[in-house]
């Protein structure tokens, strides 16, 4: 992928040197042994490690309900390599969205990318960085600790520049559907449905968050022409790799597809593969179709 050189986002905030440490919210904070224990329970059952936390740390994973405690002021163009190409892909999926919306006479609200070192207040509850990148709808906000992308390389044999750019471009995805309104519509849901019911649903949401990280990918090759041989592949590969039962065969040797909530590795794939295939937002309607 040759990204050196591209445009950097000014939507970047660094905040990894402004001292770190725990920031509790809500009343309650995680040490590492509950991120430890919410990492093995979400990777052995299927759970959301966002929902793991939650309970364990009081946390409320959809996005409402904590209060929103003062961030530290941060960095807005990191130097250091990873840095800079987290923030070389944000600047192009704003670039892709923006003009995608202007087609539709609409203007694109970009998200901001936080990176952050071990945990950090959102308004969505405390971050942790064994949550894995995540979005946070009540401040419109990316959050990514770096050390991931080693996790995915090392740990989930999913290297490669390509694979970190469709994590980021899926996390930008969850954005979309923000501002769409889906994500509200999901979280009305809960609740008021089983917890089976509430899993294939947030299948659904995840599934088309990679469909558009997808669409984004074709859209970016057509613009920027800067993908090489073995990107997608990467891309790909990084979706197959952390599909529900994939993780579930490697935490414990069987797989629960009841208990899913981010869709199999064949289904992370076939939507990736479909958004970036068809290039249009519409063709990522996970919602009606009859099996997603």
């Amino acid at each position: 992928m040759k990204w050196e050189g591209k445009r950097e986002s000014d939507n970047v905030e660094d905040v990894r040197n402004s001292g770190g440490g725990r920031l509790p919210v809500g009343g309650r904070g995680l040490g590492l042994g509950g991120i430890v224990v919410a990492l093995l329970a979400s990777w052995a059952f299927g759970i959301n490690p966002m929902t793991v936390l939650g309970l364990l740390g009081g946390m409320d994973g959809g996005g409402g309900g904590a209060p929103m405690q003062s961030q530290a002021p941060a960095e807005s163009h990191p130097q250091d390599p990873a840095a800079r190409f987290a923030s070389v892909v944000l600047a192009d999926t704003e670039d892709v969205w923006g003009a995608y919306f202007q087609r539709s006479g609409q203007q694109y609200p970009a998200p901001k990318l936080r990176i952050f070192r071990g945990s950090e207040p959102t308004a969505c509850g405390t971050g942790e960085a064994a949550m894995g990148p995540f979005y946070c709808p009540g401040d419109r906000k990316v959050y990514i600790d770096l050390s991931f992308f080693d996790t995915l390389r090392d740990r989930l044999g999913a290297p490669g520049d390509f694979a970190q750019a469709y994590v980021i471009a899926h996390e930008v995805g969850h954005h979309l559907q923000n501002l769409m309104g889906t994500t509200a519509k999901l979280d009305q849901a809960r609740g008021r449905v089983s917890e089976r019911e509430m899993n294939a649903m947030s299948v659904r949401l995840e599934l088309q968050a990679d469909c558009f990280a997808g669409v984004w990918a074709g859209l970016s090759q057509q613009g920027q022409g800067w993908l090489e041989q073995g990107d997608i592949e990467e891309a790909l590969n990084a979706a197959a790799q952390i599909g529900d039962d994939t993780l579930q065969k490697r935490s414990r040797g069987s797989v629960v597809p009841e208990s899913f909530t981010h869709g199999s590795s064949a289904q992370r794939v076939r939507w990736f593969k479909r958004g970036l295939e068809m290039g249009d937002l519409k063709a990522c309607d996970t919602f009606t179709s009859a099996a997603p």
